[in-house]
């Protein structure tokens, strides 16, 4: 008598396979940030197509190139903010005061790179600002950011009477070069500085214990209080790398532009906060990556 054939063991083999090609599907589109870099390709591909390939033109592409890394600049930062519990509705109030010290700066006459070292305390200084008021005077940083996003921004207008101003990128071609140049006369250097600056961000947010703090106190603020964390401090901290983040922006456009203006960053505050949210970033805080942000 012949014995009949086993196909047990194929048929474990067939169930595996896609057994590890759902968990490689759950795996991907579990992620927010996975599926929205698919919904980005999708919108890439019709604007493509609709726009008779002017939209992948080299031209556009620079041009995004140039435009699109200072804004993800900023967003990286509101991104760790947000993990932290906390909102920035100042950035675009920041940016702009910022922009308008350094273009008086250069007016004086001062060195570009120490014109540039003073601008970035500068945002420090804002940045802590914003979050001094809200930990130590126990105001939702809301409220906060939302005064200090009318204050600053006033402040820009009123002191430039709301014209714009010249800057002359020739009186330190080295400055700009490094800001806002290009890498074989192709890639902008914004787009190295994004990567830099994003590196940067997620390796104290995945791998130092700061990030640890963030995501604690972003979670469970008491919890992370009963552990010996400094929540008040590490809000503040995500407060000023914003400010930095705002300030080196604010630096790097007037660079590429040759000129400042009293509507820079304008709107850029909730568009911040939805590219982090798009990104995966939790609006209660606690849940987000850079990554994501990115």
């Amino acid at each position: 008598m012949r014995p009949f054939p086993n196909n047990n063991g194929q048929k474990v083999k067939q169930r595996l396979s896609r057994d590890s090609k759902s968990r490689f599907v759950k795996l991907f589109f579990g992620y927010q940030s996975s599926s929205i870099f698919l919904v980005l390709i999708g919108l890439i591909i019709l604007f493509t197509f609709f726009s008779k390939y002017r939209f992948s033109s080299v031209a556009n592409i620079k041009v995004l190139l140039a435009l699109a890394p200072e804004f993800s600049i900023i967003a990286l930062g509101v991104g760790m903010l947000m993990v932290s519990g906390e909102f920035d509705l100042s950035v675009g109030s920041i940016l702009v005061f910022c922009s308008f010290i350094f273009i008086r700066l250069f007016e004086t006459g001062i060195n570009l790179f120490l014109a540039g070292f003073i601008t970035l305390g500068a945002g420090a200084l804002l940045g802590f600002l914003n979050g001094l008021i809200t930990t130590k005077a126990h105001i939702p940083s809301f409220i906060t950011t939302l005064g200090t996003m009318m204050l600053w921004r006033g402040m820009a207008l009123i002191l430039s009477q709301g014209f714009t101003r010249p800057f002359n990128p020739e009186v330190l071609p080295l400055f700009s070069t490094i800001l806002t140049g290009k890498i074989g006369g192709i890639l902008p250097v914004q787009v190295i500085w994004l990567g830099v600056f994003g590196l940067i961000l997620w390796m104290v947010l995945h791998f130092h214990k700061f990030g640890n703090w963030v995501y604690a106190t972003g979670d469970n603020k008491e919890a992370a209080r009963a552990m010996g964390i400094n929540t008040d401090r590490v809000k503040t901290i995500c407060f000023t790398i914003v400010g930095i983040l705002c300030a080196f922006v604010a630096v790097s456009q007037i660079a590429r532009v040759s000129t400042f203006s009293s509507r820079a960053g304008d709107g850029w505050e909730l568009r911040a906060i939805a590219a982090s949210v798009v990104g995966g970033t939790s609006l209660m805080g606690g849940i987000g990556s850079i990554a994501g942000v990115f």
